[in-house]
C-alpha cells in the first residue's frame, strides 16, 4: 500500500531523500519538466479554459522518506520542502501562471489522527504565504479505516477540531485553504461506516461548529473550507491495467493503482455514470462566490445511513416559522457581511433544488421559485457557467459592510406569504442577536 510504501520501503524512502536533497539532479529535472508542461498548458489552453484551472498542486501528499540525522519533520518542511515550492512558484511564474496559486501540502503526517502517525508540521516556519500560495491539505479518519481504532459511526461534530485546525493554519498563513484529498473506503469491513464519516467531513468543511451548536454560536463558524472528495472514478469495476506494463499482471481490483475502494461514482452496463452513494450527500448547497466576507454557513442535507435519515443540525424551535417552512427538507444559510464590489453572492443549487422548488428567505427579499437574474433582481436564480446544467442562486446587495443572511430550503411547497414574513422576522432578529453589527 501507498502509506507503508513510502514509510517502509527501503527504495522508495532512499528515492524520496534524494528527490527532497535534488541528488543526480531530480529535483532539476522535475521542475523543468514542470515548467515544459504548464507553458504548453498556457499556450494551448484557450484564455476560458485556462480560466478553469485554479492552482497547481506541486507535490502530492510529500514525505522525508528518511529523515537527515537530527533532522524533524518540521525542520525537514522549512529546510526542504518549503524551498522546493518555492522554486516551483518561480517555474509557474516563468510559465505564465503568475496569476495562478501554488496548492502546497504540508508533510501528510502533519494532521495524522493516530497519535503515533502524527508529525509536527503545517509549514509552521514558512510565514505569511500569502496569494501565491493556498495551504493544502488531505483528511482521512485513520482511526475509522483501521476497523479496531474507532468503534460504530461518526457522529455529528466527530471531524470539527481536526479541519479547525486546518483553519487556523491557513489563516495564520495568512491565506486560504483547501482539502484537496478525503474520503473513506465503499467496501470492505468498514464500509458501513462511510455514510457517517463522509457526512461528518462535509459537516466540517462547512464550519467548524457541530450541528448542536451551530445556531446558538454561529459566530465561531468560520471560513467554508474547499474541498475535493477522493474519488471519481468511472472505471469503478471495469479496470483491466498491466502493473508497469507488465501483461502477466493485470491489475483489475480496486481502483487498479493502490486496491482502493473509494469512488463516489460507477459506470453502468450502458456506459451511464451512476452515484455508488446519497446524492443528498454528493450533491450540495455551499457558497462558491461571497460578495465580501463570509462569516457563517451551515448545509442539512439529511443524507442516509441505510434507512436512517441524519439530521445533524435541525432547526431550533426558538425559530418556530423557520423550522415550519424548511420541515423535512434540506436547508443550507449562509450569513456574509458585504464588501465593496458589485458582484452578486453565489450559492450552488443541487438537482434537489429545482427552481419551482426552491424558497429563500433573507434581507434581501423572501421569495419561493426565485424568477431568473436581471441586474433588478436582488434574489435570482441563474445557470452556472461551463454548460453542466447545474444552477446557482445570486443575492446581489448594494452596499458594504452589511450583515446579510439567506436561507435556502426545498422543503416548503407553495408557502404564503405571511409565512415567508414571519421566517424572515424570526431570521432577522436571530441574526441582529449573533453577530455584531458594524
Amino acid at each position: 500500500m501507498w502509506g507503508q510504501n513510502i514509510t517502509q520501503n527501503a527504495a522508495v524512502q532512499q528515492a524520496q531523500h534524494d528527490f527532497w536533497h535534488n541528488a543526480h539532479g531530480l529535483q532539476d529535472a522535475f521542475l523543468g519538466t514542470a515548467r515544459t508542461t504548464m507553458a504548453y498548458l498556457r499556450r494551448h489552453l484557450s484564455d476560458a479554459e485556462f480560466a478553469g484551472i485554479a492552482g497547481f498542486d506541486p507535490y502530492n501528499e510529500p514525505y522525508a522518506g528518511a529523515y537527515d540525522s537530527g533532522q524533524t519533520s518540521r525542520s525537514w518542511e522549512r529546510d526542504l520542502l518549503w524551498p522546493f515550492y518555492a522554486r516551483f512558484r518561480a517555474a509557474m511564474d516563468a510559465a505564465g501562471w503568475q496569476d495562478k496559486p501554488a496548492l502546497v501540502e504540508p508533510n501528510l503526517f502533519w494532521n495524522a489522527n493516530i497519535p503515533t502517525q502524527k508529525q509536527e508540521g503545517g509549514l509552521l516556519d514558512a510565514g505569511p504565504l500569502g496569494p501565491g500560495y493556498v495551504f493544502n491539505t488531505h483528511f482521512y479518519d485513520q482511526k475509522a479505516i483501521s476497523g479496531i481504532l474507532m468503534w460504530g459511526k461518526a457522529a455529528d461534530g466527530q471531524y470539527a477540531a481536526d479541519f479547525a485546525a486546518v483553519r487556523d493554519r491557513a489563516g495564520a498563513a495568512g491565506t486560504a485553504a483547501v482539502v484537496s484529498e478525503f474520503g473513506h473506503p465503499l467496501s470492505g469491513a468498514v464500509a458501513d461506516k462511510a455514510p457517517t464519516v463522509l457526512k461528518a467531513m462535509y459537516q466540517a468543511l462547512d464550519s467548524r461548529l457541530p450541528g448542536r451548536s451551530w445556531w446558538t454560536g454561529p459566530a465561531a463558524s468560520g471560513p467554508v473550507l474547499s474541498g475535493t472528495q477522493w474519488q471519481w472514478d468511472l472505471y469503478h469495476g471495469r479496470h483491466h491495467e498491466p502493473m508497469n506494463g507488465n501483461p502477466g499482471k493485470v491489475l483489475t481490483a480496486g481502483d487498479a493503482w493502490n486496491d482502493e475502494d473509494l469512488s463516489a461514482v460507477r459506470l453502468d452496463d450502458s456506459g451511464t455514470v451512476t452515484l455508488r452513494q446519497d446524492a443528498r450527500l454528493l450533491d450540495r448547497v455551499y457558497p462558491s462566490a461571497t460578495a465580501g466576507t463570509a462569516l457563517a454557513f451551515t448545509y442539512e442535507d439529511r443524507s442516509r445511513d441505510g434507512s436512517t435519515t441524519l439530521t445533524w443540525n435541525p432547526v431550533p424551535s426558538s425559530l418556530p416559522n423557520v423550522a415550519k417552512l424548511v420541515g423535512s427538507g434540506q436547508y443550507g444559510l449562509l450569513v456574509w457581511r458585504s464588501g465593496d464590489g458589485t458582484a452578486p453572492t453565489e450559492l450552488h443549487l443541487p438537482a434537489s433544488f429545482p427552481t419551482a422548488a426552491t424558497t429563500v428567505v433573507s434581507d434581501l427579499g423572501a421569495v419561493h421559485a426565485p424568477p431568473a437574474h436581471t441586474s433588478a433582481t436582488p434574489v435570482a436564480a441563474a445557470p452556472e457557467p461551463g454548460g453542466t446544467g447545474s444552477r446557482r442562486l445570486l443575492l446581489t446587495d448594494t452596499d458594504s459592510g452589511v450583515l446579510h443572511y439567506a436561507l435556502v430550503t426545498n422543503g416548503a411547497t407553495a408557502p404564503a406569504g405571511e409565512l415567508l414574513s414571519a421566517a424572515r422576522a424570526e431570521l432577522a432578529a436571530w441574526a441582529a442577536a449573533r453577530f455584531r453589527q458594524g
